[in-house]
């Protein structure tokens, strides 16, 4: 089950799991149309693929979202939290009910939809969680302190989730992507512009669905609790 799975990273750990032979969850807010062409671009890989419309806030929406899936395609024993928004607003002009938007999306939607999937998780004795953070939550950025503060909180969250449910089978790490290639509704944050990345090229979202792809697999059972930057050295 991927969140924000509609485009850019999202889609592409569609594909990347379909293509490690997973059957996928396409969770968008809204555009069931977007998608439904990634659920299209999965079942033509060859695996099962639903999707599921609902906010990542909204408990009822998301526990229909996995009552369909498991009568749909079976247990949900991998979760990627990739749902986000984000904005950016000087910080004496932040409106309170933007601040709170954007860390509700970003802390509550990863809260309520993990909750909504361990149950299976836990009968299974195994299972993956993956948050998307973000380099900013790192490093910090100007004029984007919701964004900031929830991604960073959503690196703790992974740390106290980790080290509760690892006895139970059940790994949680987090992916921090640096400058990527993306759609974007809105203009480029301003912290991205004319920046100089080491390795000589802004990401892909392959190059983050490749690392989730991974985390997600049996070989990074002994792997939880981490923050691994997909930044082409940005970070350095």
């Amino acid at each position: 089950m991927i969140t924000g799975a509609g485009r850019n990273i999202g889609r592409a750990i569609a594909l990347d799991l379909a293509s490690g032979g997973m059957d996928v969850v396409v969770v968008v807010r809204r555009n069931r149309e977007e998608a439904e062409g990634v659920a299209g671009e999965v079942r033509s890989l060859g695996r099962r693929a639903m999707v599921g419309v609902g906010d990542v806030r909204d408990e009822e929406a998301i526990s229909g979202v996995v009552e369909r899936a498991r009568e749909e395609l079976g247990p949900v024993n991998v979760l990627v939290n990739n749902a986000a928004v984000r904005r950016e607003a000087p910080f004496l002009e932040l409106p309170v009910a933007e601040w709170r938007e954007v860390l509700d999306i970003i802390l509550d939607g990863t809260f309520v939809c993990s909750r909504a999937v361990l149950p299976d998780m836990l009968d299974s004795g195994w299972g993956r969680i993956v948050n998307l953070a973000g380099l900013a939550a790192q490093t910090g950025a100007p004029q984007r302190a919701h964004v900031v503060a929830g991604k960073a909180g959503l690196i703790g969250l992974t740390k106290a989730l980790a080290l509760e449910f690892a006895p139970r089978g059940i790994t949680v790490n987090a992916v921090a992507p640096g400058v990527i290639d993306t759609v974007r509704e809105g203009p480029e944050p301003s912290h991205h512009r004319g920046v100089s990345i080491p390795v000589g090229r802004r990401g892909k979202p392959e190059d983050v669905s490749g690392m989730v792809r991974y985390l997600v697999s049996e070989e990074a059972a002994f792997v939880t609790g981490q923050t691994f930057g997909v930044n082409g050295g940005l970070y350095l």
